[in-house]
């Protein structure tokens, strides 16, 4: 079974823990990686563009899922590449735990109308110089043993 490590952070709490994607989790079992952007809808625009909520809908290779069920939630504020060397330790905890601008990914793992579970992410780094915002990937779907 697959397993690995991220940061999760609960959205209504204040706590940052690492976590094996086991415990409360495991009984999640993934059935393919798919790490590709999507499209999404939300009834109501989310209030912080770089904080949005858990999606109503998303369209991936052209069929459109409706979001029936929001499973779970979490945040990985781990900074990456460049970025992981460009802060002054002092500040890297704390931007661990809270983020910062450009920096960090918000897991949501749901249910569709069709019965699938998927994890669904907003990766908060900008694309270009132009377009500030951030995009939606579809991480991977999984099934229940």
């Amino acid at each position: 079974m697959w397993q690995g490590f991220f940061v999760r952070e609960d959205m209504d709490s204040e706590k940052s823990t690492s976590v094996r994607e086991s415990g409360d989790v495991s009984r999640w079992v993934p059935l393919r990686f798919v790490a590709e952007p999507i499209q999404v809808t939300h009834e109501e625009a989310p209030v912080l563009k770089k904080d949005p909520e858990c999606p109503d809908q998303f369209v991936w290779r052209r069929q459109t899922y409706q979001v029936v069920e929001q499973i779970s939630a979490w945040r990985d504020y781990e900074r990456r590449g460049l970025m992981a060397r460009n802060m002054a330790p002092k500040h890297l905890a704390s931007a661990s735990r809270r983020g910062s601008w450009g920096v960090g990914r918000l897991y949501y793992r749901v249910r569709t109308n069709t019965g699938q579970v998927f994890d669904v992410y907003y990766d908060r780094r900008p694309r270009s110089v132009e377009q500030r915002k951030g995009q939606w990937f579809l991480y991977r779907e999984l099934r229940e043993p």
